[in-house]
């Protein structure tokens, strides 16, 4: 259960990661999905994303199709990361530059998705 909510993470936050919009084009139990591989690495328990998280980040990145996409994503991604503890944003904030993966703000639990 821990691990299909890692979506939020992200981006965690990441993945944190991608900001979406309130009509959300994907549901936040598919960006769960995509994400909950980064948990570990999102908790310092793994040296470096697996190449499962960045997979299905960089799925998650492809679906952005708006603005409004962006921030529902990121809503989400924060929403999940609430429910796993030790979660850090010093590990959040590394994982689009260890994935590749262009977010174009900084991630982090902190994030404001509204912009």
């Amino acid at each position: 259960m821990k691990s299909i909510f890692f979506s939020v993470v992200l981006v965690l936050s990441l993945v944190y990661c991608f900001s979406l919009l309130g009509n959300a084009a994907i549901p936040c139990g598919t960006v769960d999905m995509k994400a909950a591989t980064c948990i570990s690495f999102a908790t310092g328990k793994d040296a470096k994303p697996s190449a499962a998280c960045c997979s299905g980040l960089q799925q998650l990145v492809q679906t952005v199709k708006s603005v409004d996409d962006r921030k529902v994503i990121c809503r989400c991604l924060k929403a999940g990361v609430k429910n796993f503890a030790g979660v850090q944003d010093k590990f959040l904030s590394q994982i689009p530059n260890a994935c590749k993966i262009k977010v174009g703000f900084p991630v982090s639990m902190n994030t404001n998705c509204e912009t």
